[in-house]
């Protein structure tokens, strides 16, 4: 009976409507990652850590920026809550007018940007990109830069749909798209970069963003009532309220990307090969920030939208204290494993052809430190989402700007502390990123405690703790295992030690009658054993 009465009450629903959706999006995600893997693993061994793959990776990130400042975080906070409060008014019409307006605006915008990106390439890379670099290399991250940048025109309306997607609680495809673009980076290694070199994985990442869009056309076009106008209708009090909401958001999503271009600044004036080594050493991090928190972001927005638009702020402190609990629990084990295992995954991922041991170390040693920082990008990243339904993009951004601010002053300390103490500066402007993304993590926390009065602080806490001893038994066992085991094949060796910590860590949560443990035996109990 108590376990029926806990299935009925509106706060265990939305969770479980959000557990449902995460579930499927970091499915989705862990997929995505994989192919992404395979697609850097590639990108690594074919170029190493030289002036080509730097070059590829400094004009990635001004492509990755246009997407991200218009498209694509910004762009889905601000518009789901909107799109989501008339679709639960069963206003559709009123919120498909919205849609098209949104999209063509994005649209317009990002082809004026990418036009001008692309005639003034070579002052964006001098004094914007890459202040350090010179000569040839400053040459072809120009060149690159040119094909790059038509992605971000394709990426603005294929983020558009994905947002309107998770409004309608379509999650798969959407979760799928990164893959696809994945997808193509690795058609332009296999297929284009034989006979073009770096160019044909350029060409791949435009083919990738073409994926990324097509791949969600089928399930928009699906959508009850779907409607599409070719005008922009500014005045309409929802694009305003989009626009209002999206401002401060785009501030804060440049904020977030310009502490990304401040590292490219700082390693362009580093030793050859410190942007790749970052490059390739953020996205081991972020893998599982994405399989975890993103995937859980995504799919608790739509439902803290709805909580909030109806104002049922209880339910959502509920949902946002589960959300956060089981992100700590997975989170944890995650950093974890990352610090420990840092140098047998990147070994086992690039090393061979161009990618060299000093290539090793140098993506090892940025691991490290961007490890330290997965649980503050996994909180931030669902806390924030908690604000976004809110209709209040501002708090965040105003966060984000003092952790930018940070994460300069950081950087200069860091990097500096670093060479003094004979240590590869890189490493310092991952440990700077660390650094500030933890304190912007607490802030957030703490205003939202107080703005949804308590978030179960203490049912947090005790996960954070049964997480924190489960983690250490697991290292434990790990570590002492290492010590006296000896599988020949590293990759192999690799796999097994995952599966291992997995399987130990979920032992010990079980161990320590963790309650989101018992909730998910109890939920497949529930679907599957009756």
């Amino acid at each position: 009976m108590a376990a029926m009465q806990a299935e009925n009450h509106p706060g265990y629903s939305a969770n479980s409507q959000i557990a449902r959706a995460a579930g499927t999006v970091m499915l989705a995600f862990i997929v995505s990652n994989l192919v992404g893997l395979i697609a850097k693993t590639m990108t690594a061994r074919s170029f190493g850590t030289g002036i080509e793959s730097n070059a590829f990776f400094a004009a990635n990130r001004f492509s990755e920026i246009l997407f991200s400042l218009v498209a694509g975080g910004a762009l889905g906070s601000a518009f789901i809550p909107v799109f989501t409060g008339l679709l639960v008014k069963d206003e559709k019409k009123r919120a498909w007018i919205l849609a098209s307006s949104i999209s063509n605006l994005v649209t317009l915008t990002l082809v004026l940007v990418s036009i001008f990106t692309a005639l003034f390439a070579k002052q964006v890379v001098r004094f914007i990109l890459a202040p350090g670099f010179t000569g040839v290399e400053e040459d072809l991250t120009v060149q690159l830069l040119k094909i790059q940048v038509i992605s971000s025109v394709i990426f603005g309306l294929s983020g558009l749909v994905m947002g309107i997607l998770n409004s309608h609680q379509h999650f798969l495809f959407p979760a799928i798209a990164p893959a696809m673009y994945q997808l193509g980076w690795i058609m332009g290694i296999t297929l284009l970069a034989p006979t073009y070199g770096i160019f044909g994985l350029a060409w791949g990442v435009v083919i990738g963003s073409v994926l990324h869009l097509i791949i969600q056309m089928p399930s928009l076009l699906r959508l009850p009532q779907i409607h599409y106008e070719f005008s922009i209708k500014l005045g309409l009090p929802e694009v305003r309220e989009v626009t209002r909401l999206m401002v401060p958001r785009l501030m804060g999503v440049a904020v977030v990307q310009l502490n990304f271009l401040l590292n490219t600044i700082f390693a362009s004036y580093q030793v050859e090969g410190s942007i790749t080594a970052l490059g390739l050493a953020f996205p081991l991090m972020i893998m599982p920030e994405t399989a975890i928190a993103q995937s859980i972001a995504i799919a608790a927005l739509p439902t803290f939208a709805e909580q909030a638009a109806q104002q049922k702020m209880q339910e959502m402190r509920t949902s946002l204290s589960g959300t956060l609990r089981t992100a700590f629990l997975l989170s944890i084990p995650a950093t974890i494993g990352l610090v420990i295992l840092r140098r047998p995954i990147v070994s086992s991922l690039y090393k061979g052809q161009a990618f060299t041991d000093q290539s090793v170390e140098m993506v090892t040693w940025a691991l490290f430190w961007y490890a330290l920082g997965l649980v503050g990008h996994s909180i931030v990243e669902i806390v924030s989402r908690a604000f976004y339904a809110l209709h209040d993009t501002k708090t965040p951004v105003a966060i984000g700007i003092g952790a930018m601010t940070l994460n300069l002053l950081f950087s200069f300390i860091f990097t500096y502390l670093f060479k003094v103490i004979g240590w590869m500066p890189l490493g310092g402007l991952a440990l700077a990123n660390t650094t500030a993304t933890f304190l912007e993590c607490v802030i957030l926390i703490w205003i939202m405690h107080k703005r949804l009065n308590g978030l179960g602080g203490k049912k947090i806490l005790g996960s954070i703790i049964r997480g924190i001893i489960a983690g250490g038994i697991m290292a434990a066992v790990i570590e002492w295992l290492d010590v006296r085991t000896s599988i020949p094949s590293f990759p192999w060796r690799l796999l097994i030690t995952i599966a291992l910590s997995i399987f130990i860590y979920g032992f010990s949560l079980w161990f320590l009658r963790t309650e989101e443990l018992i909730q998910l035996q109890r939920w497949i109990k529930n679907r599957f054993l009756k």
